[in-house]
């Protein structure tokens, strides 16, 4: 398994885990909208719980600009992460 995949396997628990909902399947297409509760708040948690799981710090600003999940796990194979 690819990198990229096992890092968005990882994303997909942490949403799940988050928004308290095991049906979440996210894709490199996913977006806030496709996620009714995905709001600031949850936002701030999702950055904190990426920073714990992968080891790394987060920049919300950069975080913030991302389109999507794929730029999301894009961002997160470039700076190396453990999966």
């Amino acid at each position: 398994m690819s990198q990229k995949k096992q890092i968005l396997i990882k994303l997909q628990n942490i949403f799940r885990v988050i928004f308290d909902d095991d049906s979440i399947k996210l894709n490199s297409n996913t977006t806030a909208e496709d996620i009714e509760e995905w709001d600031s708040l949850n936002q701030i948690r999702i950055i904190l719980a990426c920073e714990k799981e992968f080891a790394v710090k987060l920049n919300p600003r950069e975080i913030n600009d991302f389109v999507n999940i794929g730029e999301m796990v894009e961002h997160l194979f470039s700076k190396n992460v453990k999966v």
